[in-house]
C-alpha cells in the first residue's frame, strides 16, 4: 500500500511539474551612470511601468547597470543568460555596448532588443543579427530630416562634430550619404571623446570652415560641450543635434546656449503638440501618462521611450511564443520569441508603429520622427 502510495505521488508530481509553466525572465543592461546617464535613468525608470504578467505568465525583469562602460554591459549579458536564464536580452543604453552585446546573445541564440540608435546594430541581418531587434529609430532616417530642414533654411555648408565611437561615425557615414543628394557640403569634420571636457581645438577648425550650420553628433549631455564652446567663439550659424539629446537634462546642460537648435525626434518628445489626428499621439500619450504619473509632469522623455516601445514588442511577441507550447527558459522558447519578434506587425509604441520583417528588426517607418527646436528652454514642434 506503501508502494502504491508513493508511485501515486510521484505520479501526482510529475504531472504537476510538467503543468508548471516557468516564469520567463527578461535581462535588462541600462547606462544608469557615467556619460550616458541622463539616457538610462528615465530607461531604468520605465522598466518598472512595464507589466509582470503577460499572457497570463509571470515576467521578471532583471535590471543592472552597466555604467555606461562596453565592458560591463558584456559581462551583464553574460550573467543574464548563465546565470538568470533569461529569455530574452533588453539593452544597452548606448551604441558601442550594444554592438559589442550581439556575439553573446546569437552565441547562446537568446533573442535581445537594443535601446541604441545606430542601424549597425541590425544590419545587414546575418546569422548573428538575426536575433538582435531595437526600438530607437535609424541614423538615416533622422539624418534625412535633419538635411531636409538645412536645406529647406538655405543652408548650403555644414559643420560635423560627433563623438569618437561607433555613434559619432555612424552618424558621419549616415549624413554624407544624404548631405549631397539634398545640396549640402560637408566642409569640416571633427570628433570627441564622451569624457572630453573640452573640445577646443575641434570648434577652432568648424569655426576656420565657416559653415553655414554645424551638426553635433552626440547624446545626452556631453552633446552640449561643442554647441556651448561654439557660442562661446561667437559662431551664429545654424545648429542641428541629434535625437541622441531629446531629453530635458540636455536642456539643462545646454541652458541659453542650445536656444534654437533644431532637431529630430520621436513624437513622443512633443506629443501634446502633435496634431489630434497622427498615427503615433495615442500611443506616445499613453507611455507618458503613466510616466509622468510615476516621476512627475514634465519627466518623460524619447530614451525612456525606447524602453517601453521594447516592453511593447515584448507585450505582443510573448503571447505568440507562448502558443507554440515552448517552456519559457528553454532555447525552444527563446527562438520561438525570436520568430514573434521578427513577425510583429502594427505594433504602436512611444516613438511609432513597428512592422518587423527578416530583413527589418527595426521595423519604423517615417511615422516615428517629427522635426523640433528648442525655444525658451523647452522642445517646439516644427510642422
Amino acid at each position: 500500500m506503501k508502494l502504491i502510495s508513493k508511485h501515486l505521488l510521484a505520479v501526482a508530481a510529475a504531472t504537476l511539474a510538467v503543468g508548471a509553466q516557468a516564469d520567463i525572465n527578461v535581462g535588462v543592461t541600462v547606462s544608469a551612470t557615467g556619460p550616458a546617464a541622463s539616457l538610462g535613468i528615465p530607461e531604468k525608470n520605465t522598466f518598472t511601468l512595464l507589466p509582470t504578467t503577460i499572457a497570463g505568465q509571470k515576467v521578471n525583469y532583471i535590471v543592472l547597470d552597466d555604467a555606461s562602460d562596453t565592458t560591463q554591459a558584456v559581462a551583464n549579458t553574460r550573467k543574464f543568460i548563465t546565470e538568470h536564464k533569461v529569455d530574452v536580452v533588453v539593452g544597452s543604453t548606448v551604441t558601442p555596448n550594444s554592438l559589442a552585446m550581439i556575439d553573446v546573445v546569437s552565441e547562446a541564440q537568446t533573442p535581445m532588443v537594443s535601446m541604441a540608435a545606430s542601424a549597425r546594430i541590425v544590419e545587414p541581418v546575418d546569422a548573428k543579427k538575426r536575433w538582435v531587434f531595437k526600438t530607437p529609430q535609424n541614423d538615416i532616417m533622422m539624418a534625412l530630416a535633419i538635411a531636409t530642414h538645412m536645406a529647406s533654411q538655405g543652408v548650403k555648408s555644414v559643420g560635423f562634430i560627433g563623438f569618437a565611437d561607433a555613434y559619432g561615425e555612424g552618424w558621419y557615414g549616415e549624413f554624407n550619404k544624404i548631405a549631397g543628394i539634398k545640396g549640402l557640403t560637408i566642409v569640416a569634420s571633427e570628433r570627441y571623446n564622451r569624457t572630453d571636457t573640452s573640445v577646443t581645438g575641434q570648434v577652432l577648425k568648424l569655426m576656420a570652415a565657416k559653415p553655414d550650420a554645424v551638426l553635433v553628433a552626440g547624446s545626452g549631455t556631453p552633446a552640449a560641450l561643442p554647441q556651448k564652446s561654439l557660442k562661446e567663439r561667437g559662431y551664429t550659424g545654424k545648429m542641428y543635434q541629434t535625437h541622441g539629446v531629446a531629453n530635458n537634462d540636455f536642456l539643462r546642460v545646454g541652458g541659453k546656449d542650445v536656444e534654437g537648435t533644431f532637431l529630430p525626434s520621436g513624437p513622443v518628445l512633443v506629443t501634446a503638440q502633435l496634431p489630434a489626428d497622427h498615427p503615433v499621439k495615442k500611443s506616445a500619450a499613453d507611455y507618458q501618462a503613466k510616466y509622468e504619473a510615476a516621476f512627475g509632469k514634465g519627466t518623460v522623455s524619447t530614451f525612456g521611450g525606447h524602453a517601453w516601445d521594447a516592453g511593447q514588442l515584448l507585450a505582443a511577441a510573448i503571447p505568440v511564443a507562448l502558443k507554440t507550447k515552448a517552456q519559457p527558459g528553454t532555447p525552444a522558447f527563446r527562438a520561438a520569441l525570436r520568430d514573434a519578434l521578427e513577425g510583429l506587425k502594427e505594433v504602436p509604441g512611444a516613438h511609432g508603429v513597428f512592422n518587423m520583417s527578416p530583413n527589418d528588426h527595426l521595423g519604423l517607418d517615417q511615422r516615428a520622427r517629427v522635426m523640433v527646436k528648442i525655444e525658451n528652454g523647452t522642445w517646439k514642434y516644427q510642422p
